[in-house]
């Protein structure tokens, strides 16, 4: 009982740490003038209210968490920052006579924190600059907790593949406790998302964007979440160098921030080489964007190459990072390309990335594991241990790449079937469950590039809603937590 209410000290803790960052969009609120203030007033005593009393509540029984502890840690903090997230959206739709409804404001937020980018709103060139504010400041957050989970948690919580990648972590991160030694971790991690935030800022105003839309797509580019202020998104703008800023920075979100931090600690990009995962991250990736933009050249559906090139790479590289932007309607498009994007999205990103998905490294251990399967039906009495980056791979560390597939697999398909028996129609419910589980954000149909989410039920919503959850915590850091053996002493 003291481990399990010293895990909601953290958690409260966290809440009230979360509650300070509903002073940005309070003050800009504020100075504007923009009718968000008493919302995002309002919002930030409730959330400060909240977490301070779980704190007080629970003070007395910190002590140091165990690995086993952080399953219930990531999950209830995971859950419960997108309530406190929902609150300042409630109040103003509610004051300003809008609708928006719990279901949709909490999906709104998880939609956000997750990274995923998928939106119910309407409207949103005409909502206050604080709401605007406020949503892609989400992604943002998000971004940086994804890091501490990607790369400082999840190798201890044993969720398979981020395992192989503790060796490229920065601090000496081989303890089985969760310990101060995260907080240095963090902060070289964090050291490098902050640079490279300031960059693609910079970049994005170089560009010709004003200062406020440049920071609503540097926080959705750099966290992946592809959130926008603009209701046509990335068409709004129509512009080669803005495309080129976002591609250029959504494929170094996609790459491992313990990679980009070796690579400048180091000044070489060795590190990058002998990463396990930027190479095959970047050759599929742009390989898959090239394929693409000469089939929609070949295809007719544009008459000039750099055209074809211009979409189909802006496109693939949005999709196959998570990050969900959209310059064009590529639902429209042959089903072939849009699915191959979603395809991608379900792999390509690497861990220790701010993306989505399985990740580029168990694709990379799945890929060997199936190769060494083969010399054995040849070779029975052969010995072929697998090796990522020169190190072996232990096997239990396989047992929980597959084990986790199989639990990526079922969680589709009954994800899927629910949303089927709700009533819509197979293409729809397919995508909105993969580009909610990937993180990705836009499916196809109606949920697609130009369409949102706001067609859904309340019940469609919520199992949407459950994937972005389960999909960013790995699905096993869930799922243990509904199994009778987590809960015995």
């Amino acid at each position: 009982m003291k481990r399990l209410l010293a895990t909601f000290y953290v958690a409260g803790l966290t809440m009230v740490v979360f509650s300070l960052t509903m002073l940005l969009p309070l003050l800009m609120a504020y100075i504007g003038d923009d009718g968000g203030f008493t919302a995002f007033l309002d919002g930030f005593l409730l959330a400060f209210g909240g977490g301070a009393a779980v704190w007080a509540v629970t003070r007395r029984c910190r002590s140091e968490l165990h690995a086993r502890d952080g399953f219930l840690l990531v999950s209830v903090v995971w859950a419960a920052l997108p309530l406190l997230a929902a609150i300042p959206l409630l109040i103003y739709f509610d004051r300003a006579g809008l609708p928006l409804s719990f279901t949709d404001a909490y999906f709104e937020a998880m939609s956000g924190l997750t990274t995923t980018g998928a939106t119910v709103l309407t409207g949103l060139d005409k909502l206050p600059p604080s709401i605007n504010l406020w949503r892609v400041t989400l992604v943002w957050i998000g971004g940086l907790g994804i890091l501490v989970l990607a790369v400082a948690i999840m190798p201890l919580l044993g969720v398979g593949g981020h395992q192989v990648v503790r060796a490229e972590t920065p601090g000496p991160m081989k303890d089985e406790r969760l310990t101060p030694r995260i907080a240095s971790t963090a902060k070289a991690l964090y050291g490098v998302y902050f640079g490279m935030s300031l960059l693609c800022l910079v970049a994005y105003r170089g560009v010709g964007l004003s200062w406020f839309d440049a920071w609503c797509h540097t926080a959705t580019t750099m966290g992946l979440g592809g959130f926008s202020n603009r209701d046509d998104g990335f068409a709004h703008f129509d512009s080669v160098p803005v495309e080129l800023v976002a591609m250029v920075f959504m494929t170094l979100a996609g790459i491992n921030f313990a990679t980009h931090f070796s690579a400048l600690r180091q000044g070489r990009i060795r590190a990058y080489l002998v990463c396990p995962q930027t190479i095959p991250y970047l050759v599929i990736m742009l390989g898959a964007g090239a394929v693409i933009s000469a089939y929609l050249y070949f295809r007719g559906i544009y008459d000039e190459p750099l055209e074809a090139l211009r979409y189909g790479m802006f496109n693939t590289i949005s999709v196959a990072t998570t990050t969900g932007f959209a310059n064009v309607d590529y639902a429209a498009w042959p089903l072939i390309a849009p699915l191959t994007m979603l395809l991608l999205s379900g792999f390509v990103t690497s861990a220790g990335s701010t993306g989505g998905g399985i990740k580029m490294i168990r694709a990379v251990l799945l890929v060997k594991q199936a190769r060494n399967e083969l010399v054995t039906m040849l070779h029975p009495q052969a010995v072929s241990p697998i090796r990522v980056g020169g190190r072996l791979v232990n096997p239990r560390v396989m047992a929980s790449v597959l084990a986790f597939m199989v639990a990526y697999g079922l969680s589709i398909g009954v994800l899927t079937s629910l949303l089927l028996v709700s009533g819509l129609e197979p293409v729809t419910a397919f995508s909105a469950v993969i580009a909610s589980i990937n993180n990705t954000g836009p499916g196809l149909g109606p949920v697609g590039p130009m369409g949102n989410f706001s067609v859904l039920t309340d019940f469609q919503t919520w199992v949407c809603t459950f994937a972005m959850l389960i999909g960013r915590l790995e699905l096993l850091t869930v799922m243990v937590l509904f199994t009778p053996m987590f809960w015995r002493k």
